[in-house]
This record gives C-alpha cells, sequence and structure tokens, in this order.
C-alpha cells in the first residue's frame, strides 16, 4: 500500500483553512437570521402509573393473511430529482489508513445477539411491518431495544429477561387510549442522570383510514420507568402536539434526547392543506421522573410557510442526547439539522444549522429557541439514482428487480439518530451523521463533529466513509468514547455478494482529521435478502456508550438471514453488539 501520509497532510491544512471560512460565515449567518419563535408552555393532558412492566399481559396474536406487511407510517414530503453525481469533497476511500498500525486495528465485537425480529411481531399481532426503526439503549445492568412494534428487556450478556411486548401494551388502561396503540416510531432512552428509562412512541388516530386528518389531537406518549430497573413500573404521560395556531399536526419521525433539566423532542410534523413545519419540545424532566401529575412541556413550531425557514429545517432536526457524566444546565440545548444545495428545500449550499434551545422551569418559567450557526460542510450529494421509485435505491444480492432495491433515505434532508454530546469542560463535542451518495451510484456515511467553545460553534472535522470496494455503507449511527474516540455504525450490502448485514468503524482522538483509521469491524454478515416492493430500511439505528465505563460501545441495527427471507418478504431481524476501542479502559 502507498502511503497517504502526504495528502493527509494536504487534508489537514485544507480542513484547518475550511474551519476559519465556516466559523466566520457561521456567526454572520446566524445575525443575519435569528429564526426566533415564541415558545408555548402547557402541561401533561394524561398521567398514571403503570403496573410493572414485567407483569402486562402479552397481546394476543389477530388474525390476519400471514403474507401480510404493513408500512409503518408511509413518510411524505418532496424528493429531489438526481441529476447526476456531484462529488464528495471529504470522502474517505481507503479502509484503513497508514495512521492506523495493525496493533490498532478495529477490535472485534465483545459479544452479540439477537434483537427483536418481524418474526415477534407476527407473533405478537399475526402480521408483520417495515419498516423496523431499530433502536437502543444501555445502562448499569440492562441493554432496551424497542422497535416497530415492539420491545425487550436484555441482562447487558444478552439473556432475554422482558418481553417482546407490544409497546402499545405499556399504556395499557391509560386515560388516553391511543397510546395503547402500536402505532410506531418509538424511542428509547438511558438517562445516567437519573437512573431512568424513557420509552416512547406517538399517535394515529387523528388520521382516517383514507389518511386524512380527522380533527381529533395527536400525541406523544411518553413512560419514564419509576427506578432504574426497566421491567418494574412505569410513570406514564401523554402530551398533545400541534403546529401553528394549535391546529392538530401529525408529529412524524420524534427524536429524543437527554438533558441536564429536560428531554428534548424533536418532530417533523404534517398539518391540513399542506401545512409542515419542525417542533422542538423540552420536557419537564424533574417533575417527570419525581411522577408529578403537573409536568410540563415547551413547544416551539418551525413553520415552513415563514420565508427562508424551509431550507434551514428540511426534513428535521436532531436533539442533542448527552453521554458522559457532565451536564451543565448553563448552556443551551444544541438541536442541528443538515441542508443540502442539490436538495428539494432551496439550500443554497450544504451546511450544518444549528439552534439554541433555552429552557428555565422555574415558577415563571421562560425559553427560547434560536438559530445559532450555520456550519458551511464539504460538499456532499444527498441526492441518490433511485429507481423506479424515489426508495427503491441500492441492489441485493440475487435481486433483479430493482422495484426491490433498499431505501437509502438520504434524500431526506435530516441527520441520523443520534445527536451524541459530551462536555469536555473546554470544549463541547457532537457527533451526528448522514447517508450520502458518496461516488457514482455508491452510498457512503458523511459524519460530523461539531464543536461548542465558550458558546461559539464551529466545525471540527467531517469524512465520509466510503472505501472504494463497491459495498454501499449507509443508515449510520455515531458515538464518542470519555477519551474522544470515536465509532460509526451502519448497514451494508452490494449487488452481488454482500447480502444486508453490520458493520462499523472507529477513530482515535488524535488520529488524522476527517478519517476513521481503524478499518472495519463486523457485528453479523446477512445471509439473505428483503424481498418487499416498499423498499423501507431503517429509519433509524442507535450507537450508544456504557455509563459504566463510558468506553463500551453498543449499537443496534437490522439485517437479514435465508431463515428470515424464507419467512417474509420483510423477515427483518435485528442484531445488538458491544466493542471498545483501543485505549479506553
Amino acid at each position: 500500500m502507498t502511503s497517504d501520509k502526504p495528502r493527509q497532510r494536504s487534508w489537514q491544512l485544507m480542513l484547518r483553512l475550511f474551519s476559519v471560512v465556516v466559523l466566520v460565515v457561521s456567526t454572520a449567518a446566524a445575525q443575519k437570521q435569528p429564526d426566533r419563535v415564541a415558545p408555548k408552555f402547557s402541561s401533561a393532558v394524561a398521567f398514571d402509573v403503570s403496573p410493572p412492566a414485567r407483569d402486562l399481559a402479552l397481546a394476543k396474536k389477530t388474525v390476519f393473511p400471514s403474507s401480510l406487511v404493513l408500512e409503518i407510517r408511509p413518510e411524505r414530503g418532496p424528493v429531489a430529482k438526481d441529476s447526476g453525481f456531484s462529488g464528495d469533497a471529504a470522502v474517505q476511500r481507503s479502509i484503513q489508513t497508514q495512521a492506523a498500525p495493525s496493533a490498532l486495528a478495529i477490535p472485534s465485537p465483545l459479544q452479540t445477539f439477537e434483537g427483536v425480529s418481524n418474526q415477534d411481531n407476527f407473533n405478537i399481532f399475526g402480521f408483520r411491518v417495515n419498516p423496523p426503526d431499530p433502536n437502543g439503549d444501555v445502562g448499569p445492568n440492562h441493554y432496551v431495544e424497542i422497535v416497530n412494534l415492539a420491545f425487550a428487556v436484555f441482562s447487558k450478556s444478552g439473556l432475554l429477561l422482558l418481553g417482546p411486548i407490544d409497546t402499545g401494551a405499556l399504556w395499557a388502561g391509560f386515560a388516553v387510549p391511543d397510546c395503547t396503540d402500536p402505532s410506531g416510531d418509538p424511542i428509547v432512552l438511558y438517562d445516567q442522570f437519573a437512573d431512568r428509562w424513557l420509552l416512547s412512541q406517538f399517535t394515529t388516530r387523528g388520521f382516517n383510514p383514507s389518511g386524512n386528518f380527522n380533527g381529533k389531537p395527536f400525541y406523544n406518549c411518553v413512560a419514564i420507568s419509576q427506578t432504574g430497573d426497566p421491567t418494574g413500573a412505569y410513570f406514564r404521560y401523554a402530551f398533545i402536539t400541534s403546529g401553528a395556531d394549535s391546529e392538530p399536526f401529525f408529529p412524524d419521525y420524534p427524536k429524543y434526547g437527554v438533558w441536564g433539566n429536560s428531554y428534548l423532542l424533536t418532530s417533523r410534523d404534517f398539518g391540513r392543506k399542506n401545512a409542515y413545519g419542525i417542533s422542538v419540545y423540552a420536557l419537564e424532566k424533574e417533575k417527570m421522573v419525581a411522577g408529578d401529575p403537573n409536568a410540563r412541556m415547551v413547544h416551539f413550531f418551525l413553520d415552513s410557510a415563514v420565508p427562508g425557514v424551509l431550507p434551514r429545517i428540511g426534513d428535521g432536526l436532531l436533539p442533542a442526547d448527552i453521554d458522559g457524566a457532565n451536564a451543565d444546565d448553563r448552556v443551551p440545548a444544541p438541536i442541528v439539522g443538515t441542508q443540502d444545495d442539490g436538495g428539494p428545500y432551496g439550500a443554497t449550499f450544504d451546511a450544518l444549522n444549528v439552534y439554541d434551545l433555552s429552557v428555565n422551569w422555574k415558577k415563571l418559567s421562560t425559553a427560547s429557541l434560536k438559530l445559532a450557526a450555520q456550519l458551511p460542510v464539504a460538499p456532499f450529494d444527498s441526492i441518490f439514482p433511485c429507481a423506479p421509485g424515489s426508495r427503491d435505491c441500492l441492489p441485493q444480492p440475487g435481486i433483479t428487480n430493482p422495484d426491490q432495491y433498499l431505501d437509502i433515505l438520504s434524500y431526506r434532508q435530516r441527520p441520523t439518530f443520534r445527536l451524541a454530546y459530551r462536555n469536555f469542560g473546554q470544549y463541547e463535542a457532537l457527533v451526528t451523521n448522514q447517508s450520502v451518495e458518496a461516488a457514482p451510484s455508491v452510498a457512503g456515511v458523511r459524519w460530523y463533529e461539531i464543536r461548542r467553545t465558550k458558546g461559539v460553534y464551529s466545525l471540527f472535522q467531517q469524512g465520509t466513509f466510503a472505501p472504494g470496494d463497491g459495498v454501499h455503507r449507509w443508515m449510520g449511527s455515531v458515538a464518542m468514547d470519555r477519551q474522544s474516540n470515536m465509532a460509526l455504525g451502519y448497514s451494508v450490502v452490494n449487488g452481488t455478494n454482500v447480502f444486508p448485514g453490520i458493520r462499523y468503524t472507529g477513530r482515535l482522538n488524535g488520529d488524522p482529521l476527517g478519517q476513521m483509521t481503524l478499518g472495519e469491524g463486523v457485528i453479523i454478515n446477512g445471509t439473505g435478502v428483503q424481498t418487499t416492493t416498499n423498499s423501507r430500511w431503517g429509519d433509524y439505528t442507535s450507537m450508544n456508550v456504557d455509563p459504566t465505563d463510558d468506553c463500551t460501545f453498543w449499537y443496534v441495527n437490522e439485517y437479514y438471514t435465508a431463515a428470515g427471507q424464507a419467512s417474509s418478504t420483510a423477515g427483518w431481524q435485528t442484531r445488538i453488539g458491544s466493542f471498545k476501542l483501543p485505549g479506553c479502559q
């Protein structure tokens, strides 16, 4: 292998110069376009305490055709037409750089074990769903996974302790019966500061069977464990979601984050007559953890009808989710979005958009949301050449029908869960990612590290992981350990011999900027393919860090086996794996 050192030095110099330009442009843009929105405070509309989750009755299987696959939340929004590959200015073409000797290659998983599968959905409901939306989180003694439409609790050695259980069962007997539906888009988080678990899902009874709005409200249903045991009882809350003028808006794609004094929530909202916007919420954590029925919510609605807003909000914003032990309520919570000048929302340059959310829950509560920075990034291309439909993107081995290619979702102008946050004292770091077209008709993962120093945001580094081996890498999630080493997990596939599987890569603090230096590890290789014609994949995954050592990464994603392929056109399975990067103990 030839040395990449001259190229690495050139890249580092270019990145330093680029960062200076970013800082100047972002400060000016934030001052010119503040995007200030008025807060709306409200209280939970329902509250109670659940029975222990370990005592919940499993749902009885309803009789449906065994081949039935329901599409969860058919996604709305425009998709730009592909106009050819526009290039990627931060792409990494080698699998492992010269900066990482073989002694520091990516380590093998510490363990992997099976998570919830679509067969579990069939066993519970009598039908299967697509996509799975796999995510999970890790606590001191447990790993909790939640997918469409079930959740399960595992020991950290992979022993199944609870479930899989219908997500709606967690709200059985609740005052808002909408929450008992297995509606989807679930999220689970572990709050290391309160030693509590948060499980959530949205509701869908505000739709008629035809998909039109019927005037009924939509809710975000949030359950907070009473203790650190996720198999115990939960405080259950329902908050009404709305858009402009308190009209019912469907809160699509809800994403949560743990902050010092709040649980953060963002959603992609749709209303009547093509009304659209992005909601940013904060939930009053102190009261929710205490089981106070009067816990409040503050809501900001970024309305796409306001001139200049749409390019910056795109298809969604991500809330910060704290890793590590440092939380500072005196600093605003970052909320981040992404934009592509080749996308459908009118952006004029490729950038990350950073909002600051500040909330004071005292008696005279105050809150603010403002655009803090626009950070231009190295050019990328998010519009993939998909055909015949916008989701028919990535080929699979043995699949000759393009209607059965897999969805890349890169065309959605938003970063992919999570926005992992750390406070290192001298600076704060945020890492996130998105899928892109990294080479002509090849998917890659663009990842970012944003830093905030004394309140000022800058783009510290970025890269697109796309080794030139013809393998598509997409649907990623990224996080950072306590030594600022970084791990990135993702899906893989190609059209010849790589079946849908799960891999990961990483870099160490101090390695060349913009490079995943440690090579590639495997959580599990696939052995089967998906044959649905809705092509759905993802829509998100989750890379998390173990709070007990702040070093061990835990990752969950979907994959396929031959047995899963034989069971259904959407016979997906999920796999949970853990690993450490070199030097973090």
